[in-house]
């Protein structure tokens, strides 16, 4: 039988153009599937750009000490976070990733600043990584201000503490508990000397949650501490760490702004979705209000609030049938437990005695859960 023989000529030949094939498919694979390497930070104010549409910031302002920050694909890691400061004042920092405009760094393609009244929803997600070691929050941050503001401090800031670790605590004080987006919060109200700040501090620790934004604004709206002519300019979420904080991440982070379509009660022209009486018996430095809501909308209201503005010199002594709270100014009437509904074309009624000092006056306006009523 005769013998098969390789030429050593055709064998370099295949060998070589087999190479070739292999490096040009390489190639291509390269080209389409890039590796995407993690981005550091560690400028005081630095950022870098995740998913094309978020940015993640370092944001170390209260401390002159070492804090980098790691972007990953879809959310960030605190790399380091070095030092500590008292943990009765402010925080040494807010690393975070945000959607919107902050200090006229703005993310890709936002549709903020967008006008309350005109925004239908605004669906997030977050997940978050905590550590043992640190004394932190986990906040996620929404702004609001009378204007379409990208530079600078917004007039409201609403903080959602998801965790806090360590013996600190927001600013201002505890006004009461709130059920917002099917959630029990302790609320707190306060000021910082610049912003007015209203914190939503969760019970127990939340690791991820997929939520609306609009539900918290709302709520807020009916405190008095924004209006639905205002703006919505960022909704961010990071961490608020006082000692350490190395190891906090945020694994996930999604956030769109719904602003089409339809119109929404705020908008002028739009049909009342409530009504108000507001009856009063006045004696000299005293009064008592019976208040009756009507919901007017063709569904439910669940959990129903009722804000509106005390005028200068009353102040609610005590209330039945709801929480009213604070005792002056700007306050809000909550439902009590047990009672949160308003049916379609059904009311809640609710009371309390107040005292007052020169000219007695009633509330000028008043708003369901955000929304204008008009007044029987």
């Amino acid at each position: 039988m005769p013998r098969l023989r390789h030429h050593p000529r055709t064998l370099r030949t295949v060998s070589a153009a087999l190479l070739t094939t292999l490096a040009a498919l390489a190639a291509l694979l390269t080209a389409t599937t890039p590796a995407q390497a993690d981005t550091t930070v560690c400028e005081q104010y630095g950022s870098t750009v995740i998913q094309g549409r978020y940015v993640v910031q370092n944001n170390r302002w209260g401390t002159s000490a070492t804090q980098c920050v790691t972007a990953t694909d879809t959310g960030f890691r605190v790399a380091q976070a070095d030092g500590s400061v008292p943990t009765n004042g402010a925080p040494k920092s807010y690393p975070s990733v945000f959607n919107g405009c902050h200090y006229t760094n703005c993310s890709p393609g936002t549709a903020l600043p967008a006008r309350i009244r005109g925004i239908a929803n605004a669906p997030t997600s977050i997940s978050y990584g905590y550590v043992d070691n640190a004394v932190y929050n986990a906040s996620y941050d929404i702004w609001l201000d009378p204007g379409p503001r990208t530079d600078g401090v917004n007039r409201t800031e609403i903080m959602i503490w998801f965790n806090k670790v360590g013996q600190i605590q927001p600013i201002g004080s505890q006004v009461g508990t709130a059920t917002v987006a099917g959630r029990t919060w302790q609320v707190w109200s306060g000021g910082n000397g610049t912003n007015d700040v209203l914190s939503f501090v969760a019970p127990s620790a939340i690791s991820s949650w997929s939520f609306d934004v609009m539900d918290f604004v709302r709520e807020t709206v009916a405190r008095g501490l924004a209006g639905n002519d205002w703006y919505l300019t960022s909704i961010q979420a990071g961490f608020e760490p006082w000692q350490n904080g190395a190891g906090l991440a945020v694994h996930s982070f999604s956030s769109t702004v719904d602003t089409g379509g339809g119109s929404n009660p705020g908008d002028p022209g739009a049909p009342a979705a409530c009504t108000v009486s507001y009856a009063t018996n006045v004696w000299p430095g005293g009064f008592t209000a019976n208040v009756t809501v009507t919901n007017n909308g063709p569904a439910a209201v669940e959990g129903w609030q009722l804000a509106f503005t005390l005028p200068s010199g009353q102040r609610v002594v005590h209330a039945w049938n709801a929480s009213v709270t604070p005792s002056s100014g700007a306050v809000a009437a909550t439902a009590p437990a047990g009672n949160t509904r308003i049916a379609a074309g059904g009311s809640q009624s609710f009371g309390f005695q107040g005292s007052y000092s020169g000219a007695f006056a009633q509330p000028d306006a008043f708003q369901l859960n955000g929304t204008a009523c008009r007044t029987a």
